[in-house]
Order: C-alpha cells, then sequence, then structure tokens
C-alpha cells in the first residue's frame, strides 16, 4: 500500500503553504481501518457501529482543536429516525395461475410508511414506461390513465431518446440527452407513484441504466432501512416500493400478453400510453420498525473576520454503511464501506488538520460535518437541510466528498456537479495550479449528481460541488482509471469486499484532499458568494434566499 505525501504545493495556491504539510496519507490510512475495522460492523444507523463511529468522529475534531459545531455546545446534531426490516412476498395472477416470486433473487419490496404490515391484493399491473411527468419537455407518461389502487412497472433511468438526426446520440432537448436528471432516480420514481395513487410501484432493473448490478439492490434493500420518523409516518407514500430483476420483469411482461423489448422501445416516445398488462400483484410486507436517535457529526472552526464569522462553507462526508448481515448458519457478512465512506470521512479530517494549522483560520467559519444515513436516501443530509446550524443563507457553499481516490495521482479530477455553479470556476484554477485538468461527469447517465449528500443542499438553493476521482492515473496506461472504477462498482461497491486493500495508492487522496483545501479556503476568503449558474435548476430557490438576506 502506497501512502506517500510528497506532492508539491504549488506556489499560486492561495492558502499558507505550511498547511498543507498537515494533510498526509498515512493519517487518512489510520482514519479508514479504524471506521471499516469489523469493530464498527458496518456503520449502520442505531448500531453499535454508530456509536463507535460518533465517538471516533467526535473525539478526532475535538482533538484539532474544532469547536463544537451545533450552537447547544456539542459535536452532534440529533436526527430522529425509523428502522424498518421489511419481510415481503410477492404474488402475480396471470391467466387463472399464481406464481410467487422469488426474495430476494426475484424482487426486493419494502415500504417507507412506517405502520407493521402493508397488503395489497389483487392490483392490476399497469406498464407506465419511465414514469416520468416532465411538462417542460412536454412528457407525461401516465397520460390520462387512472392508476390508482394498480400496481405500475416502470423502467428505470431517464426517456433514452434518440436523436432524431444522428440515432446514434440522444437528443439534447430531451432530458439532457446522455446526463441523467433527477426524472431518472427511483425517488422521484416513488415519489410520483404516490401522487399517482399507485398500491405499488415496481421499478425493472438494468445494469446500464442502473449504474450498478442487481446485487447492489439485494444488499441495499434486504437490510434494515431507514426513513426520517416524521409524525405522519409518511402515510402519503407509495405503498409498496419493489424492484425486480430484467429477468423476472421479462417473464413477467411476456406472461401477460407483451413484450418487454417492444414496450421499451415505445416507452422513448412523447406518445406513449400506459400498457395494462394480463396480470395482477398481490403483496404481503411485514415490518419490523423501531424509532431512535441517530447523529450527524458537525464541528466548526469560527471564521477569523467579526463580520462573516457567521457565514459558512460546509465540507461533507457520511460516516454511515450497510452494517452487516447474520444469517442462520453462515459467519456474518460485514459491510466495511472502506471507500464508501470511510475514505471521504477521512479526507475531511485531513482537511480539518489543514484548515486548524492555519496561522489564522479564513474570514468565514468552516463546518466539517459527517451526515448519517446517506445510504438511505440522504437522510442525515436532508434533516440538516431542514434543521440548518447555520442559516442557509449564510452558507456558501457544500463540498461533498463520497469515496477518496485509492489508485494514484491523477494528472486529471472529475466534477460530478460541473456545470451547475461557478464553483467550478475556482476548482478549474485551482486545479490548474497542481498541473491538472478538470473534466466533467464522464458517466452523466448514471445520475451521480442526484444521489450523493450535496443534492440535499442543492434543493434547498446551496452551491455545492461534488469531485470525483480523476481518471488518468499518472504513471499507467490510458484506462486503467475507469478500469479500476468499474471493476470497483461491479465487485465491491455496497458489497462486504470495499474494505482495505494493499494495492491502495493514497498520493491521489492526498492530492485530491489538498486541491479540497485550497479551494475551500478560497471561497472562504472570497468576497462573492458562489452563485449557480443561468438556467439552473437550483438558481431560483437561491436568488429567493438571498433576497430575503438583502445580499
Amino acid at each position: 500500500m502506497t501512502t506517500s505525501d510528497a506532492l508539491p504545493i504549488p506556489a499560486s495556491f492561495q492558502a499558507p503553504r505550511a498547511a498543507f504539510a498537515a494533510i498526509q496519507a498515512g493519517d487518512m490510512l489510520a482514519h479508514i481501518t479504524e471506521l471499516a475495522s469489523d469493530e464498527y460492523g458496518g456503520r449502520s444507523p442505531g448500531s453499535p457501529g454508530e456509536e463507535l463511529s460518533v465517538a471516533y468522529i467526535t473525539e478526532q475534531f475535538r482533538a484539532l482543536g474544532l469547536q463544537p459545531g451545533n450552537p447547544d455546545g456539542t459535536y452532534v446534531q440529533d436526527v430522529p429516525l425509523a428502522g424498518i426490516k421489511a419481510t415481503p412476498a410477492m404474488r402475480l395472477h396471470v391467466g387463472g395461475r399464481e406464481t410467487a416470486l422469488h426474495y430476494p433473487s426475484d424482487f426486493v419490496a419494502t415500504s417507507s410508511r412506517l405502520v407493521p404490515e402493508v397488503t395489497v391484493r389483487d392490483a392490476g399491473v399497469v406498464f407506465v414506461g419511465y414514469g416520468v411527468v416532465a411538462p417542460e419537455y412536454g412528457w407525461d407518461d401516465y397520460k390520462d390513465v387512472d392508476v390508482k389502487g394498480k400496481t405500475i412497472l416502470m423502467l428505470v433511468g431517464d426517456p433514452a431518446v434518440p436523436d432524431a438526426a444522428d440515432p446514434s446520440k440522444l437528443d439534447e432537448s430531451l432530458f439532457k440527452g446522455r446526463a441523467m436528471t433527477y426524472y431518472g432516480r427511483w425517488t422521484y420514481k416513488y415519489e410520483i407513484a404516490a401522487k399517482m395513487g399507485a398500491a405499488a410501484a415496481v421499478l425493472i432493473h438494468e445494469t446500464g441504466p442502473a449504474g450498478y448490478p442487481y446485487s447492489v439492490v439485494e444488499s441495499s434493500w434486504t437490510r434494515e432501512v431507514f426513513e426520517i420518523d416524521a409524525e405522519d409516518k409518511h402515510m402519503g407514500a407509495v405503498p409498496i416500493r419493489s424492484w425486480v430483476s430484467l429477468e423476472a420483469a421479462t417473464k413477467l411482461i411476456a406472461d401477460g400478453g407483451q413484450d418487454f423489448a417492444a414496450l421499451k422501445a415505445a416507452a422513448l416516445r412523447k406518445d406513449f400510453r400506459p400498457v395494462p398488462l394480463a396480470a395482477k400483484a398481490s403483496f404481503d410486507l411485514q415490518s419490523k420498525l423501531r424509532s431512535f436517535q441517530s447523529r450527524n457529526v458537525v464541528a466548526r472552526l469560527e471564521g477569523s473576520d467579526p463580520e462573516r464569522r457567521d457565514e459558512c462553507v460546509i465540507y461533507s462526508a457520511h460516516w454511515d454503511h450497510l452494517g452487516r448481515k447474520d444469517e442462520p448458519g453462515q459467519a456474518p457478512r460485514i459491510y466495511h464501506g472502506a471507500v464508501d465512506n470511510a475514505s471521504g470521512v477521512a479526507l475531511i479530517l485531513a482537511v480539518a488538520k489543514a484548515f486548524t494549522g492555519l496561522p489564522q483560520p479564513p474570514a468565514r467559519s468552516i463546518l466539517f460535518m459527517s451526515p448519517t444515513a446517506e445510504e438511505s436516501g440522504l437522510l442525515g443530509a436532508r434533516y440538516y437541510a431542514a434543521h440548518p446550524l447555520v442559516p442557509l443563507e449564510k452558507t456558501l457553499a457544500d463540498i461533498n466528498i463520497d469515496g477518496v481516490n485509492v489508485w494514484g495521482a491523477t494528472s486529471d479530477l472529475e466534477n460530478i456537479s460541473s456545470g451547475h455553479s461557478d464553483l467550478d470556476d475556482i476548482l478549474i484554477d485551482a486545479a490548474g495550479a497542481q498541473g491538472r485538468r478538470v473534466v466533467s461527469d464522464t458517466r452523466p447517465e448514471k445520475g451521480y449528481f442526484y444521489r450523493a449528500d450535496h443534492f440535499e443542499f442543492a434543493k434547498q438553493g446551496v452551491p455545492c460541488l461534488y469531485p470525483s476521482s480523476g481518471k488518468e492515473v499518472i504513471g499507467q496506461p490510458a484506462g486503467y482509471g475507469h478500469e479500476k472504477s468499474d471493476f470497483y462498482t461491479a465487485n465491491h461497491y455496497h458489497q462486504p469486499s470495499d474494505d482495505l486493500d494493499p494495492a491502495w495508492d493514497l498520493s491521489g487522496a492526498v492530492q485530491d484532499a489538498q486541491l479540497m483545501f485550497e479551494v475551500g479556503y478560497r471561497v472562504a476568503q472570497g468576497e462573492a458568494y458562489p452563485a449557480w449558474l443561468p438556467g439552473g435548476e437550483f438558481r431560483a430557490v437561491r436568488d429567493e434566499m438571498l433576497a430575503r438576506l438583502g445580499a
């Protein structure tokens, strides 16, 4: 394992050069080793692993001399969560025959309704294409078809509409072409299903548009999942949320008198209308529920300017992962989450150490936050955005880290949030000083922008930066970085094997930590607030927010 720290600091970096020496690969490795150890049991919220994680991160913040991030004098923000461990059954009624699907190899199902039992009986199955209602694109997959009380079957992702002038490309005027919009996220699809009154919403998993194999669906949805413990118990949510494998869905559609390929092709047209299948679905869902207080861990470096210290820049990296799975007769399976996201926590701890090594703090305050329950739908970040410890109108930016580069220093950096705000300009300039180029999201069809904690800040109008590992690894052949990234996604993402690897080279993590430190320092010192780019989907929210502030 390589943990070289000998990286030059560009002369044009604005942060004092001596502070960068605090960013050490050895420190990051030590943090990852601790948080991803068997003792932490996969860091599931509401488990002994949470207690250990919160205590460890808090102690690291305290040891660095950071102040408590909560105005109540603590390093934590309580987040009311409910744990849901579902035991589902799904049966299909087709042509007088009843077939039980196998859980979890054929399907998974749960409910965000905080009730012990959900039952759906003989709900007619309707294929609704991508399940999207997007007036700005003139797109409505539901038309005037009533799906109340029905089981709706949906494709994942956005409608991948070919360009009429060049069918080898996608139409950039619809759903941003290759780039996934929020309409392509599973969260949106369950939200619109609830709005339409469906009894069950079933997503057809396909590895390409989903961005991960079906094994990730199994590992993510067969464990205890979490929701914010709301007063209404989420009774407005769709009763059943489900995924089915492509094989099971293809057979279901064929048994229901249709052809999957033909339906998928039809769903790419604006004139698509929902297609009822000659099938009915029944679900029986038993849920074991528990309520508890989880925690976001938050620390603060007070700004040096009396007039601007009540404003802040946030660094975020979630501490949680998938916990462990104990099955009779089998050894426990611990989902270590070394890259996802012990490594992200390690990076913001390294950046925090650099900030505390400054001869004088930046003008504005810095908040270091490690949210809970990211893996269950960005819940800790969502709760913080609804209950901020620093007003969002005084929060300049969120810099979110979810996984770090473990394959060596790179000549590039991927910016998942590219094209959204003028934070891009700061990043490009600082990366250029390192001799690196910034590239936009190389896999925009995967929708990574909507899959990490920064998105909850973005929805509330706070500009965000979400960097990802560069792919041009110095000293390695072309394509090496992408091969490593793809191998991780296919074999280790959300699996117990996301663990320490002796092949790691953390020089790239140091390189990125230095860059994120410099970017955050510039924002905290800058005269102007970062701004969303013209036409951005979050700009209006921010403009209204700043108007209230009088900025």
